[in-house]
């Protein structure tokens, strides 16, 4: 059994919508799952902690006001999961503009909720792997960038090759039980006042 089916009662959710039979339809069906929900409405000037699943009700001017929200939290925004009226270009928009990971069309029913829960968390859990992955690799990148500042400025300053310049910032790291990369910032900063100096 996959694990999103496994921990779909330990959820907790928020419904973001006009009190109105479509909510409460809803709430009732977020009831029977079993997960642990609230209701959130008018829109709030700050989301509650520990949502994990965001229904929220989008329209063609909402997306506006859900956006900040959003954007405000801290840590890792909820799965959201948008509910519309009708579709057009402005509502649709929307949907992207608040990054939906799910929908459901009104007048709201007791099947698909479910599936929208587990549909939209799976979705959410591959981008925030892929997130992750990302800033790793941009990481790296900005790392290898940072050694090979230090190694041209070592090389422009003693006159040696690529190899010896990276083989004085390994001994250096060696000597100093650090990382080449902390050499290397150190090497860049030096530089860095050295040539502020040289200007004064």
């Amino acid at each position: 059994m996959s694990n999103f089916i496994r921990n779909l009662r330990e959820l907790n959710v928020a419904v973001m919508h006009p009190r109105d039979k479509n909510a409460e339809e809803l709430i009732r069906q977020i009831h029977r799952i079993g997960c642990g929900h609230e209701a959130i409405w008018p829109i709030p000037s700050k989301m509650p902690k520990n949502v994990d699943v965001l229904f929220v009700d989008v329209d063609e001017t909402n997306p506006k006001q859900i956006k900040p929200l959003l954007n405000k939290m801290k840590g890792d925004p909820p799965a959201i999961i948008a509910i519309i009226d009708y579709e057009n270009p402005s509502v649709l928009e929307g949907l992207f503009d608040i990054g939906a990971h799910a929908v459901l069309t009104k007048p709201l029913r007791a099947t698909g909720v479910m599936s929208a829960i587990l549909m939209a968390r799976r979705i959410w859990s591959e981008n925030k792997t892929l997130r992750k992955d990302l800033d790793k690799a941009r990481a790296r990148v900005d790392n290898i960038q940072k050694l090979n500042d230090a190694k041209f400025i070592l090389m422009r300053h003693r006159g040696i090759n690529d190899k010896d310049a990276y083989a004085i910032i390994r001994k250096q790291a060696m000597a100093k039980r650090t990382t080449t990369l902390e050499i290397a910032h150190s090497i860049i900063n030096a530089d860095g006042i050295l040539s502020d100096l040289g200007n004064e």
